[in-house]
């Protein structure tokens, strides 16, 4: 009997450090987020720094860590973190939007707990709060594959991140103002490349990053803006592109990149060219304005020896949409890549499953009280005090907002329509695969982001969407990804499987069109109540509203 006892602890010690050993591992954060003074166009204008950075510091992770990030507010109004294309499976709590958190006060903290599980790839994180964007608070978030997941393709010299982004000069609370009264915030002041705009001809210019010769660099490319696309290339190289939005690509070479609002892309470059300094170059596109950003390598000499200056003659951007949706349609998934796919239903082979939905959404706009208001099927969403996903939780839904306060399918004279604001939620039935529409009527181009998700986007063709139009899509290779783009009078068709439970936001990636209303949340609520589907509320969550001193429901149980 004494011996079955001991080898019962013995198994029982076993099976412990068996489970402390497969536990992910954790990478933890403490960020103070501060005002600060910095002259990124040569005139002193305040800013928002993370740790005293500008951008903020770059998360450096790994498939399936355990992100736990302390966000201490000192700014002197709330403040939110939000995690552009990390998508918290089960965990619309750490998403950082208005509709699922209360804002961090002044002078307190709150800690995000996230898993980024088997998405490898760029991502960013930005501040989701008025207009704090405009001012900083981004910083880049990268997720690296584990040795158990090869990546397609040999690993670089060095890994660097690019974000690019339009700048006004003026402050977030000047904009946030402007906005308010009704006025559009107009064009950018520049373009900013890792917080600097450079100059051409600044042979004196400190290097952004080194290249010795001979060797491949990992560069990812974000656009962290506020309302352009912008082209990205690099003088005298080609670019491979690798990953987008977290998958992996056919790998086709491209002189230049189209980066829309909200997107990222991974291109390998080799440091092929005579040794000297070379411009990377970001300029606007689908302007009637050029603004232009530029950054130095530098290749390192193996002699010791001193390089030359960069060329004055910066290659220049591609002109018209044309070209941007005919880049588009060379981007394919790379559907031999040994990494993580999207599994439920066996969505990567989307093509095979029947569409349950389909949503099309038009982007309005209009004067509502004598203001400009921005809204999709006539419907501009406006935050609550009370966060939708807690008055959901907590059972008071309908002292908050209504449900599907749009139709799935509007009518052709929607942009006529009166608009009405308020919370704009849509339902969504759990594991449905959906088909939605992004039909864009105005002349200008647009993007999008839905968070939670990755989705396929099949095809992108100018016109008005039609089920005919079906015919034509890619429904085998799309790159499944978190946002798109969508030409002007173009519409974009977009598939996915609603099966992460939780409160997502939709929106427009420009950040006025955001701001003035054009958003909307999906409810994806599974029947079962089960942490199988979705986490329960966390111990920390700040609550506010309504529901700050209501009792705690039930948690869910397995």
């Amino acid at each position: 009997m004494a011996s079955r006892t001991r080898l019962f602890i013995l198994l029982s010690c076993l099976s412990a450090i068996v489970l402390v050993q497969a536990e992910d591992p954790y990478l933890f954060f403490t960020w103070n987020v501060s005002y600060g003074t910095i002259s990124p166009l040569g005139v002193p204008q305040q800013v928002i720094l993370i740790n005293n950075e500008f951008p903020g510091p770059n998360i450096n992770s790994t498939t399936n860590n355990n992100i736990i990030v302390n966000v201490f507010n000192n700014l002197d109004e709330p403040f939110l973190l939000s995690w552009n294309g990390v998508q918290h499976r089960k965990n619309s709590w750490q998403d950082g939007m208005l509709g699922t958190n209360c804002p961090i006060p002044p002078g307190k903290n709150f800690t995000y707990r996230f898993q980024v599980k088997d998405q490898i790839g760029s991502y960013f994180y930005f501040p989701s709060t008025g207009i704090h964007k405009a001012v900083g608070g981004f910083g880049g978030l990268r997720v690296n594959s584990r040795l158990l997941i090869p990546v397609p393709f040999a690993d670089p010299e060095d890994d660097y991140t690019v974000l690019i982004g339009d700048w006004y000069t003026r402050s977030h609370s000047a904009l946030k103002k402007q906005l308010d009264s009704g006025r559009s915030i107009g064009k950018p002041n520049a373009i900013l490349m890792n917080g600097k705009t450079g100059k051409t001809g600044g042979k004196d210019d400190k290097p952004l990053f080194t290249m010795k010769p001979g060797k491949t660099y990992r560069y990812r490319i974000c656009n962290v803006g506020m309302k352009t696309s912008l082209n990205f290339r690099i003088q005298g190289h080609t670019m491979k592109l690798v990953e987008m939005d977290g998958s992996h690509t056919v790998q086709n070479l491209y002189q230049s990149l189209d980066v829309h609002l909200g997107q990222c892309f991974s291109v390998l470059v080799t440091a092929d060219q005579t040794p000297r300094d070379y411009y990377m170059v970001a300029s606007t596109r689908f302007t009637k304005y050029m603004l232009t950003a530029t950054g130095i390598i530098r290749y390192v000499d193996a002699n010791g020896g001193k390089v030359g200056p960069p060329s004055s003659a910066i290659p220049p951007a591609p002109v018209g949409w044309a070209w941007s949706l005919n880049q588009f349609r060379s981007y394919r998934w790379n559907l031999t890549a040994s990494a993580a796919r999207p599994n439920p239903q066996g969505s990567y082979h989307y093509g095979a499953i029947n569409i349950t939905r389909t949503i099309k959404l038009v982007s309005t706009s209009g004067i509502v009280n004598g203001k400009l208001r921005y809204a999709i099927n006539g419907a501009s969403h406006e935050n609550s005090e009370t966060p939708l996903k807690h008055a959901e939780y907590f059972g008071v839904p309908g002292k908050v907002f209504k449900y599907n306060t749009i139709v799935d399918d509007p009518s052709p004279t929607t942009s006529n329509n009166k608009i009405t604001v308020g919370p704009n939620v849509l339902n969504a039935t759990f594991r449905d695969f959906v088909e939605i529409i992004l039909e864009n009527h105005e002349k200008g181009i647009q993007s999008w982001h839905l968070d939670g998700y990755s989705f396929f986007p099949v095809a992108i063709e100018p016109g008005r969407w039609s089920p005919e139009k079906r015919k034509n899509y890619n429904l085998l290779d799309g790159v499944s990804r978190h946002t798109i783009e969508v030409y002007p009078n173009s519409w974009a068709a977009i598939l996915l499987t609603f099966d992460n439970a939780g409160m997502w936001n939709l929106r427009s990636n420009q950040w006025e069109r955001y701001y003035l209303g054009q958003q909307l949340y999906i409810s994806v609520l599974s029947p079962n109540h089960s942490l199988r589907d979705e986490y329960n509320i966390p111990d920390n969550l700040d609550l506010c509203g309504i529901v700050k001193d209501l009792p705690k429901p039930a948690p869910y149980s397995i």
